[in-house]
């Protein structure tokens, strides 16, 4: 496995482990290309429904060459003194941090010279650039703005608001978790472990879903341009847990393989060597911070769950231009991708929730929740026949 980056480089190029690279923890590392993945989905998507006519723009206000402010100015150098407070000191300490990296984030610890040296240079930068750019009569200019030209901005921001979702939901997975969040909230909350994806989502659809309709563009196109761009981040998501090791794994699985397994040995039953979480029995002869593998192994999940996103995604991806309905596609990702999270919950180690005499994770209720409704708006958006927009025709104000 490969807990950080200096694992990775130390197999292909055999540099030390749990060197300088440590700080690049692999899981973050893979889920940055996640985001990167469906972000180029997704724009390909809204330029597509651009052309179709069934999303357009709208006029916003850009400032050209106004002086620089003394507010833009601070905030630049105070953005600049974070990243070498904070990086430069996360380099030259990384043996003293350890494996969690949100803790010293949240931490007073830093490197002072290069944190004002950085926060003088952003700062500076910032002034001369600014000043460079100036006009004796600055203007203030109309620009139209089409929904691609804002998928990046709408990516950071579900990105930013899932990983908070997905945090605030993974708190309230299990009486333990709450238990350890009330005794250390700043601690827990922002530990490195503990990520409910499906919280994540509905944190995110929620506040992009606002974000959105504040911009004037009709959220159910974009929602159809989510659907398969999502399932692309997830899969490459759930790469990043696999080469980690980060416990978001399966129950144990000591049975052989059945006789028409045809596949290696390890996507049957694996013991996640070298694992984030330490867990298990030590690696002979194996140098580093990890080096413990699981005692009995487990069903690699991750990798079950990436493989059938891929499916998910090439079934979305195909049919996305075959639906005639606004609406649709996201209903059936809804179905496809709650069906999915369901069954695979029942071979993954999970908290369980007592309920109505039985005992359900957290992401089986909201799965099941998510076929309901993707169920139900299917038949609502069939019999309304709520049909896409011909080609060419402005669609209509959210």
């Amino acid at each position: 496995m490969y807990p950080d980056l200096s694992y990775l480089l130390h197999d292909l190029i055999g540099t030390p482990v749990d060197n300088w690279t440590s700080v690049i923890k692999m899981f973050g590392f893979l889920l940055v290309f996640a985001f990167l993945a469906s972000h180029y989905f997704f724009r390909k998507e809204l330029l597509r429904k651009e052309e179709q006519g069934l999303l357009t723009g709208s006029l916003e206000k850009f400032k050209i060459g106004f002086p620089p402010t003394v507010l833009d100015t601070i905030i630049n150098a105070l953005i600049g003194f974070i990243m070498g407070f904070k990086a430069v000191y996360l380099v030259q300490n990384h043996s003293e941090i350890g494996t969690e990296i949100f803790p010293f984030l949240a931490s007073a610890r830093g490197n002072w010279p290069a944190g004002i040296l950085l926060a003088l240079l952003f700062g500076g930068l910032y002034w001369y650039n600014k000043n460079k750019e100036k006009l004796d009569k600055p203007q203030v200019k109309e620009v139209m703005v089409m929904p691609s030209d804002r998928s990046f901005d709408i990516t950071v921001r579900a990105a930013i608001s899932s990983i908070i979702g997905a945090k605030i939901f993974a708190i309230f997975e299990s009486v333990e978790n709450v238990k350890a969040f009330l005794s250390d909230p700043i601690g827990q909350f922002f530990s490195g472990s503990g990520l409910a994806v499906l919280g994540g989502l509905i944190v995110a659809f929620g506040y992009c879903y606002w974000w959105i309709s504040s911009k004037g563009i009709t959220p159910i196109h974009v929602m159809d341009a989510f659907a398969p761009s999502f399932m692309m981040g997830y899969a490459v998501g759930r790469i990043g847990c696999q080469l980690s090791g980060d416990g978001d794994w399966g129950i144990v699985n000591t049975a052989p393989p059945p006789a028409w397994w045809f596949f290696p040995e390890w996507l049957w039953a694996f013991d996640y060597p070298r694992n984030v979480l330490e867990k298990g029995i030590p690696i002979a002869g194996c140098e580093g911070i990890y080096c413990n593998r699981l005692r009995e192994p487990v069903y690699p999940t991750p990798v079950y769950e990436t493989v059938v996103s891929l499916l998910i995604f090439g079934l979305l991806w195909i049919w996305r231009k075959r639906v005639k309905v606004a609406g649709m596609i996201f209903c059936i990702y809804l179905v496809l991708s709650g069906v999915e999270r369901f069954y695979i919950e029942k071979i993954r180690v999970n908290d369980k929730i007592p309920m109505f005499g039985m005992e359900v994770t957290q992401a089986e209720i909201i799965s099941v929740i998510m076929v309901i409704l993707g169920i139900v708006g299917m038949f609502l958006l069939h019999f309304k026949k709520v049909k896409t927009i011909p080609i060419n025709q402005p669609a209509k104000a959210s």
